[in-house]
């Protein structure tokens, strides 16, 4: 596909028809990408309005870039000296984010017809990967947490009820709280039945002395957000 931009002299040399024919495909295809985040899932306004004005932010520094090499060294120098201070991201922020950079440098460079094959490509793999269970984990899988006494012996003491309720469980981890005078004990399971939760931790109860019990999502199954 050819560029829309002949020369590679940089701004001064792009003419005014040829910077708005860039500009608009970058907003265009900027709230399309952002159009496509949001698309079952879960995201707050600041990062979609980032995203959507992402393209156009990228297309305007290549622009200025574009054969001058020193600009391009000047303006990596300075993009290395931002740090993300905000909360971390899942990997369809990530993927987003190079999504909508790549948009940036292909209308940046003049490739417009480039940017928005690629937009599209990217957009329906993206559904289609979103709406089939490529890459799940076990959804039933939960994370559970019980607090014992420290003059209980934690190993196996709860294994019949496991056998009992769970189709598989895995010890994760133990901790002291409450100054070493408690053990938390952190298991992965997977109920049987959703239905028998309620028994399953009332017969926990009955043998760590009615102390603290959590049970909920894993959370390497959960996104943040």
């Amino acid at each position: 596909m050819n560029s829309v931009l002949t020369t590679d002299a940089g701004l001064a040399s792009v003419t005014a028809l040829q910077f708005m024919e860039c500009t608009l495909a970058s907003i265009v295809l900027g709230v399309f990408c952002a159009i496509i985040y949001m698309y079952r899932n879960r995201y707050n306004k600041s990062f979609v309005v980032t995203l959507a004005l992402m393209p156009l932010i990228v297309q305007l520094v290549i622009m200025l870039v574009n054969g001058n090499l020193g600009a391009g060294v000047a303006v990596m120098g300075a993009f290395s000296l931002v740090r993300f201070r905000s909360i971390p991201g899942t990997a369809k922020d990530i993927g987003s984010i190079f999504c909508a950079m790549a948009v940036g440098l292909a209308t940046g460079m003049g490739y417009l017809a480039a940017a928005l094959v690629f937009l599209v490509c990217f957009s329906i793999v993206n559904v289609i990967l979103n709406m089939s269970k490529f890459g799940e984990r076990n959804q039933g899988e939960k994370q559970l947490k019980i607090t014992i006494p420290e003059n209980l012996d934690y190993m196996g003491i709860f294994d019949d009820l496991f056998e009992k309720y769970t189709k598989g469980y895995q010890l994760t981890q133990v901790r002291t709280t409450n100054m070493g005078s408690l053990f938390e004990l952190t298991y992965t399971i997977n109920l049987k039945s959703e239905q028998e939760e309620k028994q399953f931790i009332d017969d926990i109860r009955c043998r760590n002395g009615n102390l603290k019990i959590v049970c909920g999502l894993n959370p390497e199954n959960k996104e943040m957000i």
